[in-house]
């Protein structure tokens, strides 16, 4: 049996050697280790420049082929879930930027930018200057995605959506198979250097504040999710959500909605929400419901902004988290998909930098599984509430009628 180092051992173990070697290095040679953190400052500057490059494709990729799928369903019980997957997500995201805007500073507070002002290019420079032009910005993108996938959408063309798809194979696998692997090196280079300059400390006791916090909002959304759940059915809330927790822990070993859309619809039903609901929308939530991702995401960015100095404005945060609910549409099935689809929006909206953009990485990957496992278990509340009020809508018995397509239209 092959033995396989899961990716968040992988990024741990690449920021425990670069804080290790970035510590023994200078003490056996000053000049060799300049040299050495220039050589991963060069790498970095590399990935970062190819990060930059592909983030419209991955956009692209992601959301026109997603957006197209939507219209795939059925009439009412689509509009609705989504409305409701959609609200979930909104209101996740803006849930964890009142608690962490108001926790974190106070944390924060003192460090200002020196923890990350020489993260992305070491003490020597990279050796060398590549640049790679994006072929399109990522606002150009996002737009190019939305009537695209609209287009496709309303014209039920299959040819296209094909072709769409087809490239959302291939971001994925350059995702997968370029892009994943090469991150612990590019994270390496990022705490190699933060250790060569001595603020590694308050950079990773920042990580470990951050880390817990997102943890206690992940626990606090579901016990929303299925309280509101559990009073429209009548049910207790939290044996609710000990029915859904074999799908927290399968989501936490395989990091991915798509891949445990079995475990959550088997469980989604044994929360009472009948078969012809949960059918439709388990699946449909793993793509569009990421309440837990949007927790980490806007988290995590608000850390590596105070860590940078920058000001944390509701102002412009809110346009931020009300894209965010769209840009990570279809990224469930790639393992840390989200990042990737939140990069640009990173860029753009809140100013990252590439040395922020490889810290926000680190920071989300670190805990995505986590995130991946209370989209899922958040589901089933979801599929939960979708049923009540379908239910009410349609007036029709959900626990003996399971053909969607007769009962949605």
């Amino acid at each position: 049996m092959k033995f396989k180092i899961g990716l968040i051992w992988r990024i741990i173990i690449a920021i425990a050697l670069a804080v290790g070697l970035g510590i023994l290095i200078p003490k056996i040679h000053e000049g060799f280790g300049d040299w050495f953190v220039s050589l991963f400052a060069t790498f970095n500057m590399i990935f970062g420049g190819f990060l930059n490059f592909i983030v419209p494709l991955i956009i692209i990729a992601f959301i026109a082929p997603g957006i197209a799928k939507l219209g795939k369903g059925s009439g009412k019980l689509l509009g609705f879930a989504t409305v409701i997957a959609y609200a979930s997500t909104i209101v996740a995201g803006i849930f964890a930027f009142l608690v962490a805007s108001t926790v974190l500073p106070g944390f924060i507070d003192g460090i200002g930018s020196a923890g990350i002002d020489n993260a992305g290019r070491a003490p020597g420079e990279a050796f060398f200057e590549l640049e790679m032009t994006p072929v399109m910005g990522v606002m150009t993108a996002l737009i190019f995605a939305f009537l695209f996938g609209i287009g496709m959408a309303s014209i039920g063309s299959k040819s296209l959506l094909a072709v769409f798809d087809e490239f959302n194979v291939l971001i994925e696998k350059v995702i997968t198979y370029v892009i994943i692997p090469l991150l612990p090196i590019h994270i390496f280079g990022i705490f190699l250097n933060m250790t060569y300059t001595g603020e590694v400390g308050k950079v990773l006791s920042i990580f470990a504040m951050v880390f817990v916090m997102i943890i206690i909002l992940h626990l606090l959304m579901l016990t929303i999710q299925y309280t509101i759940a559990g009073s429209l059915s009548k049910r207790n809330p939290f044996m609710l959500m000990k029915t859904m927790a074999p799908a927290y822990f399968t989501a936490l070993g395989t990091q991915s909605s798509a891949a445990t859309i079995p475990v959550t619809l088997r469980q989604a039903r044994e929360t009472g929400a009948s078969k012809r609901v949960t059918d439709f929308t388990i699946p449909l939530f793993a793509t569009i419901h990421l309440s837990g991702s949007t927790i980490t995401l806007v988290s995590c960015s608000i850390g590596v902004m105070l860590m940078n100095g920058s000001p944390v404005e509701f102002a412009k945060y809110l346009p931020f988290i009300f894209m965010l609910g769209v840009t990570m549409i279809a990224a469930p099935g790639v393992p840390g998909g989200a990042v990737m689809a939140a990069t640009g929006l990173l860029s753009t909206m809140l100013g990252f930098d590439e040395s922020m953009v490889a810290l926000m990485i680190a920071l989300y990957m670190a805990q995505d599984s986590f995130g991946t496992a209370t989209n899922v278990t958040g589901d089933g509340a979801l599929a939960m509430i979708v049923d009540k009020f379908t239910k009410k809508v349609d007036g029709i018995d959900s626990e003996t009628d399971d053909d969607p397509e007769q009962v949605a239209l």
